[in-house]
């Protein structure tokens, strides 16, 4: 059997001035049909924030599919797979931020662990969304826009600031995207709740604790809970305690039982049947896998380009 031939994608390298804390880009340039004769998808060495000022089409981020129009912004560490596609015969206008968080924190005095768990949030995953949804992230990035296009006096020294708290509102972000997505859902009521549980998942609780904290009836609140979160309390505990426990996994060498401990599971075969449940495989399989955007990444035939 022949081996399937792999599909072509574009790694795009930007370089950053030593004197800038941002390569961006701005201008009539970037009012275009995009995505005309790019039938394959890209990646960058830098971290991309792009503002869609007009026009609409498709932002395809990996296996994640989403239309683009007025006033959303894209946020896309390192290595993330994507292409921008303008519906037919559509001028769009993006404007695009690249820059390297890691570089912006290297003197922020904070500790390196600090600084880790930062940049951890920041590159956690690839996200999109509509200014409305996030105001202090879009006012951000106009703002650094603006610096750049008028280049009044400190511009620099202002974007350098701008930058440094777009990695940081980049990480609260993200840090907050599980209970952001079940809040527009619809389980603003419930936000007591899971809150009590992202704060005492290693910890022994009840259900009733958890409806006490929503001020309702153990029996209300298990009916209320499944008809916003499409899963029973118990379901969502479990949720939380296995993702969690990936994030111990990924981060620390400990024994899968101190894992499992260390998230609430009163015995390993507890844990590890939720596991499997939950995320398809077992917790030793998970600690063996390549990060799921590089293990992508080997799948494509790569090719080097200087970007824009």
């Amino acid at each position: 059997m022949s081996k399937k031939k792999k599909e072509s994608a574009e790694f795009r390298f930007y370089e950053l001035s030593n004197d800038k804390p941002a390569l961006v880009l701005i201008g009539d340039k970037w009012k275009q049909i995009y995505g005309e004769n790019i039938n394959n998808m890209h990646f960058h060495n830098l971290f991309e924030i792009g503002y869609c000022h007009y026009g609409a089409g498709d932002l395809v981020i990996e296996e994640e599919h989403y239309r683009f129009a007025k006033q959303m912004v894209s946020c896309i560490p390192a290595n993330f797979l994507h292409v921008t596609r303008s519906d037919t015969e559509v001028i769009a206008y993006w404007e695009w931020i690249y820059i390297n968080p890691a570089e912006i924190l290297k003197d922020c005095g904070k500790t390196p662990q600090e600084i880790r768990a930062v940049l951890e949030a920041v590159n956690d995953r690839a996200f999109f969304v509509h200014a409305q949804e996030n105001p202090v992230l879009a006012a951000l990035v106009r703002a650094v826009f603006d610096e750049m296009r008028h280049k009044g006096e400190h511009h620099l020294e202002c974007v350098r600031g701008m930058v440094y708290a777009l990695v940081f509102e980049i990480a609260r972000f993200n840090n907050k995207e599980v209970n952001r997505t079940l809040i527009r859902n619809g389980s603003l009521q419930l936000e007591r709740a899971i809150e009590y549980v992202d704060a005492n998942y290693p910890n022994a609780f009840r259900i009733a604790d958890l409806a006490e904290v929503c001020h309702m009836s153990e029996t209300h609140f298990r009916r209320i809970f499944q008809e916003k979160m499409n899963m029973t309390p118990v379901e969502y505990v479990n949720f939380v305690r296995i993702r969690k426990a990936c994030e111990l996994i990924d981060k620390t060498d400990i024994s899968m039982e101190e894992v499992a401990g260390k998230v609430g599971f009163v015995t390993p075969s507890t844990f590890n049947r939720n596991f499997r449940r939950i995320v398809g495989t077992s917790p030793y399989q998970w600690k063996k896998r390549p990060d799921s955007h590089e293990r992508k990444l080997a799948e494509y035939k790569i090719s080097a380009l200087k970007g824009w």
